[in-house]
């Protein structure tokens, strides 16, 4: 069974939707890392969403969902393809208070940001004045896209799951038939997003409306970390810096904050890493 993410349309009005549940791909996520029960809900919420939103590009590339706040969860960071692949991780400082969204972020700011392989990019920052990830969703595209959008989100252990509805520009939809779709995902409880499979779910959710249910796409967790990648940070920092740190330690050794795959590099492979060819796999590399 794969993780899908569902896109939907109503065929009498411009209204278009996104449903996902997360499964195998977020207990991969949280695999990797130990997180308590507050932090990792939130993050889950965050890969629903990052999932949904990634729906919004328009090429190849990928969407980075991320949060910084002031409270004792200080970061969140959510990054979805266009091949629907996932990956985040969460950073916290102190207890997190479950189902308080603005006591556990406080002051803070949400950053999404498209990246296309040639370096293009576009970013766009809202604060984090509301009461959940959803609100803030909702806020972002009501200043920086003016597109009425609703968002419902929900994570537990076990699934991350998100429904997503954004009302389209143009004449094709009146007030009325915005509200009545909203009004029906309304009644949407957190164990119905959670528990209920997706397709099942918008058959109760909508059985009255003419719905266009689209083939479901297939979302997985990958990591795009890898030595070479790590290999041209070092670079970055420069030779010296990185001979001192071999110098004071005995080897380099890098973690990768999403995965926790393990990277080392000793003297030979800083050698290696500001000569000409590039570093090899040494036996001290693991991944």
């Amino acid at each position: 069974m794969h993780d899908l993410l569902y896109r939907f349309t109503f065929e009498n009005f411009a209204v278009r939707g996104e449903i996902v549940a997360l499964r195998a791909s977020w207990r991969a996520i949280t695999e990797h890392r130990a997180y308590a029960a507050a932090e990792r809900d939130y993050l889950g919420q965050a890969m629903a969403a990052a999932s949904l939103l990634s729906g919004t590009i328009k090429f190849a590339g990928s969407l980075i969902l991320q949060l910084q706040g002031q409270g004792p969860l200080r970061t969140l960071v959510a990054q979805a393809t266009h091949r629907r692949t996932i990956r985040g991780m969460a950073h916290a400082e102190g207890k997190v208070p479950a189902d308080d969204f603005a006591a556990a972020l406080g002051e803070g700011r949400m950053v999404l940001t498209a990246e296309a392989p040639n370096g293009e990019s576009y970013q766009g920052i809202v604060a984090l004045e509301a009461s959940s990830l959803a609100a803030v969703i909702e806020r972002y595209f009501e200043q920086s896209e003016q597109l009425p959008t609703r968002v419902w989100l929900a994570a537990d252990s076990q699934v991350a799951a998100g429904l997503f509805l954004q009302r389209l520009p143009g004449q094709g939809v009146n007030d009325e038939d915005w509200q009545r779709v909203c009004l029906l995902a309304e009644t949407l409880s957190d164990e119905e997003l959670l528990e209920v499979p997706p397709k099942v779910l918008l058959q109760r959710l909508f059985h009255e409306e003419d719905l266009r249910l689209y083939a479901g796409e297939p979302v997985a967790f990958r990591c795009n970390c890898s030595r070479d990648r790590v290999a041209s940070t070092l670079r970055g920092l420069g030779q010296a810096e990185v001979e001192q740190i071999i110098s004071e330690r005995g080897s380099v050794e890098v973690d990768c904050e999403f995965c926790k795959a393990h990277y080392r590099f000793d003297a030979v492979d800083a050698v290696a890493l500001f000569s000409d060819a590039p570093a090899s796999d040494s036996p001290g590399a693991h991944h």
